[in-house]
């Protein structure tokens, strides 16, 4: 890896930590906002959820867009989006605003969900390619894990009276989830700032007929001169060989294949208790009995493993395979989601410590962040032609967040009807289903050039 493709990914990966923050600081407002805005449960529970909402629209349009306008430019929009919404929640006065710019803020986290990974996939050397797509699972979880810290720490310097100007007072003490909220327009800008400075997708311009253009940016990521040729020539071939329209490429067997199994693995994955945990930690930590102040500092130490784990599965991605990962990690995962299934019959009653519950919890979360979590990104960036790479993600992406949505409604009915045990027992079970498509449909693309694993699914 050089320096200038790394760069470009970090740049693209800012979108992720957008995504990670965006998604995870609404834990610390809920409460707050229901409390000021005199909100009912429904009302709340569509404050929660008409992010996800907006999400599923981004998604919608945002492969459609990045095959359109380029990758550069709706990355460009999904920061604009994150930004307005940002500043739009510190200042809304009703809760009709406060909805309307959340919904917002989720439409730049479903455009960023699909134009980052397609960029930071087509920037990349396929030697390194898992291991650079995988900065924006690593970015998405240090969003997460900062969105807590910023709740944890914006609470507690609101007890004291920080600013004697009426505005900033009102944000940062009297209603500080403003705060909380408008914090996130920080990075949204610097992000809008750091796109100046990188180039459109090559990929993308060679698919528009701009080889020239393509050949440059790729002559700067690939040093070799015959490589860049040897890229350009294939790209080239891959987009002449494609006479259809881009909807009617995706109804080819071979690549309608891949899209089913990419919507598969994508609303699976939601359904192995990833965003159950991440959206409801706090709340089933306190059905074990912990107050809710440790119920706080057990769902940081949750941000905390899932960020270093995320470290660990970017260093040996590249290395282990994506498939084997999955093998281990949806192992681990079964495992640990059968113990605290178990911990919640058996452990009042046997006088089992909290710390046992943790304890499991964090061995759910390693397994799950060195996993799926850092292989699904990856996966759906590399899986699909460059002609219709966009269009294909936005697919699998709306199953994503469709997934995302449901676990997010059906986890408190789940947690009341079939009681925590039952709740994460089904959560084991959705594991397997989720191993048998990896093993049996899913090919290795570890190490294989983004036209490779084109012909594969063709060749199919």
């Amino acid at each position: 890896m050089n320096s200038y493709s790394v760069f470009l990914a970090l740049v693209a990966a800012i979108g992720g930590f957008l995504f990670g923050y965006d998604t995870a600081v609404i834990s610390g407002t809920i409460s707050q906002v229901a409390l000021q805005f005199d909100l009912d449960s429904i009302q709340t529970g569509w404050y929660v959820g008409c992010a996800l909402i907006g999400s599923i629209i981004g998604v919608s349009v945002g492969g459609i867009l990045s095959d359109y306008l380029g990758r550069k430019i709706t990355m460009f929009i999904s920061a604009v989006l994150f930004s307005v919404s940002a500043i739009g929640c510190a200042i809304s006065n009703d809760f009709t605003g406060l909805v309307l710019y959340r919904m917002v803020g989720g439409m730049g986290i479903g455009v960023a969900s699909i134009v980052s990974p397609i960029y930071i996939s087509e920037i990349s050397v396929a030697r390194f390619r898992g291991r650079m797509v995988s900065f924006y699972q690593l970015a998405i979880t240090i969003g997460f894990l900062i969105a807590y810290l910023a709740n944890y720490l914006l609470s507690g310097l609101s007890e004291d009276r920080i600013f004697d100007n009426p505005a900033l007072y009102k944000i940062f003490n009297a209603e500080v989830w403003r705060a909380m909220l408008g914090m996130e327009s920080l990075p949204a800008i610097l992000f809008l700032l750091m796109l100046i400075f990188v180039p459109e997708s090559p990929r993308w311009l060679i698919m528009k007929d701009e080889p020239d253009k393509g050949k440059s940016i790729l002559s700067r990521i690939n040093k070799s001169v015959q490589d860049v040729t040897d890229q350009i020539n294939t790209i080239r071939e891959s987009v002449n060989t494609e006479t259809k329209s881009e909807w009617g490429l995706l109804l080819k067997p071979g690549i309608f294949r891949a899209i089913l199994i990419g919507v598969a693995i994508a609303m699976l994955g939601q359904f192995m208790g990833v965003n159950a945990v991440l959206y409801y930690g706090p709340s089933i930590f306190e059905e074990s009995g912990l107050s809710k102040g440790d119920s706080l500092f057990y769902q940081v130490m949750v941000g905390l493993v899932n960020m270093g784990t995320t470290v660990i599965a970017l260093m040996i991605i590249d290395k282990v395979g994506r498939k084997k990962l999955v093998y281990w990690g949806v192992s681990g995962m079964i495992i640990s989601l059968i113990l605290i299934g178990l911990y919640f019959i058996y452990g009042k009653t046997a006088g089992i410590t909290s710390a046992f519950l943790l304890a499991f919890f964090l061995l759910y979360i390693f397994c799950c962040a060195i996993s799926i979590c850092a292989v699904i990104f990856v996966l759906l960036s590399e899986l699909y032609p460059t002609r219709i790479r966009g269009l294909a993600m936005s697919v699998a992406g709306i199953s994503l967040w469709v997934g995302t949505y449901l676990i997010g409604q059906l986890t408190p009915w789940l947690l009341e009807n079939l009681t925590p045990a039952g709740t994460f027992f089904l959560f084991a079970a959705m594991c397997l289903p989720y191993l048998w498509i990896m093993w049996k449909k899913v090919p290795e693309t570890t190490g294989k050039s983004l036209e490779e694993i084109e012909k594969y699914w063709i060749g199919k």
